[in-house]
């Protein structure tokens, strides 16, 4: 379960940036194509998060669709996993979404 190593590395991450302030809520981008389950990461944060200035913090998770672009004909389209052909029937294709994985937010509490 390599969730648990990313999960660390998340708080790492925002415990880092936070300097000392208490976190509230970190806001993750997951795609859907990136191989990292969301429910794990939801799973495994409150246990990681314990006993730093992540603990008690909400996780909001946004999971984004994957999408790609036929580099034959052109179109645009959603891509449900890595491997989709383009409509056309070519799978000579370019992700364009799906593969994320971003911190994109984090919110502190207000200093005394």
């Amino acid at each position: 379960m390599h969730e648990l190593a990313i999960t660390r590395n998340i708080v790492a991450i925002v415990g880092d940036a936070a300097q000392g302030r208490r976190v509230t809520r970190v806001t993750l981008e997951i795609g859907k194509l990136s191989g990292v389950m969301a429910d794990a990461v939801a799973f495994c944060f409150g246990i990681v998060a314990a006993g730093t200035s992540l603990a008690g913090a909400a996780l909001d998770i946004r999971e984004i669709d994957g999408s790609a672009r036929c580099r034959d004909c052109g179109s645009e389209f959603a891509a449900a996993t890595l491997f989709a052909p383009c409509p056309c029937g070519s799978r000579s294709c370019e992700r364009l979404r799906g593969e994320e994985l971003n911190i994109k937010a984090m919110e502190l509490e207000e200093a005394a």
